[in-house]
C-alpha cells in the first residue's frame, strides 16, 4: 500500500503569500569525510573489497538558503550510496543544532565507487567504522554552511555537453540472448553490450547531456558555492578517491576564485549526481575513440561549466519552498522455487561472504524475501524560478527527462541518490529487455512500477513548490511535419512518448496506436530541422521485438503510409533483416495481407514488399538501393488497388513499382502493424519515427513534399 506523508510546512508554503520577497541568505562549507580507520570497506563491485590508501579527499560539501521565511541545506557527499535510516539519523541530529527541519535536508551521494561503504549491497557490507562517523561529519556539514549564511544572489546556467556522457545499456540482438543469474536466457539488454557492434541492435534510451548549475554568489559579487548536475555514472577511479565529482568540485572552485583575494568564508564547488543509471563515459559508436584520463575528462567538463557560468544573470529577491514525500515500495521478491533455490546455496556457503556473482544474488534473494517492502523519499525545492527534484535510486537518464520535460519550473535539476540508496528504477519497459539493471538484488529490487510511482511523485511534489501544474511535454512541428499535418493524415503517430502503452495520434482523429512489450521510449530520431523546430531533439521509438498496432477500419485498398525506419540488425543476422509494417490479421498470414521490410541475406538491406496469396508463394517485389545499418531513411507507401509504389528519401522516382494482379486484390484489413509483422516473424529490430496513414493515395508531388530536401 502506498503511503504518502506531506509535511505541514509544505503545505502551509502553499497557501502562505508573501507581501513582497526579500533577500535570500546563502551560505556553504566543506567537511572532510575521508575515514579516519584504514583499511575500509569500499562498495560498488559485485563483491567485497577493503582499501588502505587514499588517493584524494573525500568531502561532504552543504549549502544552506534562507529567505527569512524558510531554510533549507543541499549536502552532496562522496559516497557511492547511501541508505535512508542513516541520511534520516544525521537530519533528526542536525536539526537539534538549527533551525532547519528534517524535511528541509537534502543529501545525496556522488556514486563514486571509490568511497567508504555505507550501505550494505550485493557482495559489500556497510563498514561498521565509517557509518557513525559519516553520520556525525553530515550534521557538522550543514552546520558550518548555516554559520556562514550572509546576503546572496542566485542564477542559473546549462551548457551542452553531450561529448562526456553516453548509453552504457544496448539492446542485443533476439538470436544473441545472455544467461541471468539464475541460469536463464533472460538478457535482452544489458550494460557495455554495445563493446561488441555485431551482437547488438541499439541504445537502449537516451541521454541527457545538458550540464546544469546553479551559482550563488554574494552581493558584492563575491562567489560563494555552485551545484552542479550532470549525467555521468562515474569514471573510476584507484584507492579511496572522489572520482570525477571531487576533481570537478576543487578545479571549479580554482577556476572561479583565482586571483580574487582571500575570503574568510569559503567558495564551495558541487558536482551532483543526474540520473545516470544507463549512462557512461564511453560512447560504444566511437569504439576507435581514444579514453580521455580523468583528469582530461574532468577539465573538459570544467571548461564547458566555465562558459555557462559566465552569462548567469543572478536575482537576490527570492523566495525558496520544499516539500517531501515518503512511499513504501514493495520489493520483487522471489517465488518458492527461487527462495528453495538460494536458500540451498547460501546453506553451504556458511559463514563467509559470496566469491562469485551466483552466490550474490543467492543470498539477495532471501534478503529481499525478508524484507518485502521499504520505505523511500522523494523531495522537490524551489529557489526562486529554480526547481530541484530527487529519487532515492540509480535512475535512467530517460526519467531524469520526464522530471525536467514535465516539471512546472523550466530550469530543473534533478539529483539521484539522494536520501537513500534504493537501487536501480528501470521504467516498467526495460524489465521487459531484462540485464544487470533490473535483477533483483537490493541494487535493483524494487516493484516494477516503481519508476512511474517515483516519477510520479517528484512531479507532485515540484508543483507543490512551484504552486502551479506541470507542463504537459509536446514535440514542435517543422516545415515538413507542417506539410504532413496540412496532407491530413487519417492517423499519425510522431513516436515522441516518454512511455507506453498508448502511442499518442497527433492527427486529432483519435486513432491512438498501442505498443507491445519491447519497445523503449525517446531515443533520437531524425535530424532535421524540417521535423522539429530547431533547438529541439526529434524523438523516436526503439523497436526490440514488440510492435506498434492500431485498428483503422476505414482505410480502404487505395491508401498511403509515410514513416522513418533505422534498422539495427546486421544485414547478415537473418533472411530479412526486418519486416518494418504489416496489413493483415495477427498471428498469421492471410491471403491478401501486405508487408514492408528490409533483406538481410536475402536481398541485402534493400526494401521488399511482400503480398500473401493463400496456396501460392507471396508476390515479393525489392528495391535497388542497399540502405546502410543505423541510419535514417524515409518512406512513402502508395498502394492502389492495381499498384504498389514505394519512394525514398524523397526521390521522384520509386524505389519500388509493381503491378498487382487483381486476383490478389487487397483485403481491406482493419489492423496495421509497425515494427514487425503480422504473425510476429523477424520483427524490426531499430527506431521509426513519423508514421502516418493516408486514406488515399498521395500524387509524387505530395510524396516528395514530406522529405525534408
Amino acid at each position: 500500500m502506498k503511503r504518502v506523508l506531506v509535511s505541514c510546512i509544505a503545505l502551509f508554503a502553499l497557501v502562505h503569500c508573501r507581501c513582497s520577497l526579500g533577500e535570500i541568505q546563502v551560505g556553504a562549507a566543506v567537511v572532510d569525510v575521508t575515514p579516519e580507520k584504514l583499511p575500509v570497506l569500499v562498495n560498488g563491485g559485485m563483491l567485497s573489497r577493503s582499501v588502505d590508501t587514499v588517493k584524494t579527499r573525500l568531502n561532504a560539501r552543504a549549502i544552506v538558503v534562507d529567505d527569512g521565511d524558510e531554510r533549507l541545506a543541499i549536502v552532496v557527499v562522496d559516497s557511492c550510496m547511501m541508505p535512508r535510516p542513516l541520511l534520516d539519523q544525521a537530519k533528526e541530529l542536525t536539526s537539534k543544532q538549527s533551525r532547519i527541519s528534517p524535511q528541509r535536508i537534502l543529501i545525496s551521494a556522488t556514486h563514486a565507487h571509490s568511497a567508504p561503504s555505507t550501505l550494505a549491497c550485493l557482495g559489500t557490507e556497510a563498514d561498521p567504522n565509517y557509518v557513525p562517523f559519516l553520520r556525525i561529519k553530515l550534521a557538522q556539514a550543514i552546520l558550518e554552511a548555516e554559520r556562514n549564511l550572509e546576503p546572496a544572489r542566485v542564477g542559473w546556467a546549462v551548457r551542452n555537453a553531450a561529448d562526456y556522457t553516453a548509453l552504457r545499456r544496448w539492446i542485443r540482438r533476439p538470436d544473441r540472448l545472455a544467461d541471468d543469474p539464475f541460469g536463464n536466457p533472460t538478457v535482452r539488454a544489458n550494460m557495455h553490450a554495445g563493446r561488441a557492434w555485431d551482437d547488438v541492435t541499439g541504445e537502449s534510451g537516451p541521454e541527457d547531456p545538458d550540464l546544469t548549475m546553479i551559482s550563488f554568489q554574494a552581493i558584492d559579487g563575491r562567489p560563494i558555492a555552485v551545484l552542479a548536475n550532470f549525467s555521468m555514472h562515474y569514471f573510476g577511479d584507484q584507492s579511496l578517491s572522489a572520482d570525477y565529482f571531487g576533481l570537478f568540485s576543487e578545479g571549479l572552485k580554482q577556476r572561479i576564485t583565482a586571483g580574487r583575494p582571500a575570503s574568510k568564508k569559503p567558495f564551495v564547488g558541487i558536482m551532483s549526481h543526474g540520473c545516470s543509471g544507463d549512462i557512461y563515459r564511453v560512447d560504444y559508436k566511437q569504439p576507435t575513440a581514444k579514453s580521455p584520463t580523468i583528469e582530461a575528462y574532468t577539465d573538459g567538463l570544467l571548461d564547458i561549466a566555465m562558459s555557462g557560468l559566465s552569462s548567469v544573470t543572478y536575482r537576490g529577491d527570492v523566495d525558496i519552498a520544499m516539500s517531501e514525500a515518503r512511499m513504501t515500495l514493495k520489493y520483487r521478491v522471489p517465488d518458492k522455487q527461487r527462495v528453495e533455490w538460494a536458500q540451498r546455496i547460501v546453506d553451504a556457503m556458511g559463514d563467509r561472504a559470496p566469491k562469485d556473482q551466483v552466490e550474490v544474488y543467492a543470498r539477495e534473494q532471501l534478503i529481499l524475501h525478508e524484507r518485502q517492502a521499504t520505505e523511500i523519499v522523494v523531495q522537490a525545492l524551489r529557489i526562486g524560478d529554480i526547481g530541484i527534484a530527487t529519487t532515492p535510486n540509480e535512475t535512467y537518464a530517460l526519467t531524469g527527462l520526464k522530471l525536467k520535460n514535465q516539471s512546472p519550473l523550466a530550469q530543473t535539476m534533478v539529483i539521484e541518490l539522494a536520501n537513500g540508496g534504493d537501487g536501480y528504477i528501470p521504467p516498467p519497459e526495460q524489465h521487459f529487455l531484462g540485464g544487470y539493471n533490473t535483477w533483483a538484488a537490493r541494487s535493483a529490487g524494487l516493484e516494477v512500477q516503481a519508476e512511474p510511482k517515483i516519477a510520479e511523485a517528484a512531479l507532485a511534489q515540484l508543483e507543490i513548490v512551484a504552486n502551479k501544474p506541470r507542463r504537459n511535454f509536446q514535440q514542435g512541428q517543422g516545415n515538413v511535419s507542417a506539410k504532413l499535418a496540412e496532407a491530413k493524415p487519417i492517423a499519425w503517430w510522431r513516436l515522441d512518448e516518454m512511455s507506453g502503452p498508448r502511442a499518442v495520434d497527433s492527427s486529432s482523429n483519435d486513432a491512438d496506436g498501442f505498443y507491445e512489450p519491447g519497445v523503449v521510449f525517446f531515443l533520437e530520431g531524425p535530424r532535421s530541422d524540417a521535423i522539429v523546430p530547431t533547438g529541439q531533439v526529434n524523438r523516436a521509438a526503439h523497436f526490440a521485438g514488440g510492435r506498434l498496432e492500431s485498428r483503422l477500419p476505414s482505410v480502404s485498398d487505395s491508401y498511403s503510409l509515410s514513416l522513418w525506419i533505422w534498422n539495427g540488425m546486421p544485414l547478415n543476422a537473418r533472411e530479412i533483416s526486418g519486416w518494418i509494417t504489416s496489413r493483415g490479421n495477427n498471428h498469421g498470414l492471410g491471403r491478401s495481407s501486405e508487408h514492408i521490410g528490409i533483406g538481410g541475406t536475402t536481398h541485402p538491406g534493400r526494401i521488399v514488399w511482400q503480398l500473401q496469396s493463400s496456396g501460392n508463394e507471396p508476390m515479393m517485389v525489392a528495391g535497388t538501393t542497399q540502405l546502410a545499418r543505423w541510419s535514417w531513411h524515409h518512406l512513402v507507401v502508395v498502394r492502389e488497388p492495381k499498384s504498389i509504389r514505394i519512394y525514398l528519401d524523397g526521390n521522384s522516382r520509386p524505389e519500388i513499382q509493381a503491378s498487382v494482379d487483381s486476383k490478389w486484390a487487397n483485403a481491406r484489413y482493419e489492423q496495421f502493424y509497425f515494427g514487425g509483422r503480422c504473425d510476429n516473424q523477424s520483427n524490426w529490430e531499430g527506431r521509426l519515427d513519423e508514421i502516418a496513414v493516408f486514406d488515399r493515395a498521395l500524387s509524387p508531388h505530395e510524396a516528395a513534399a514530406l522529405y525534408p530536401h
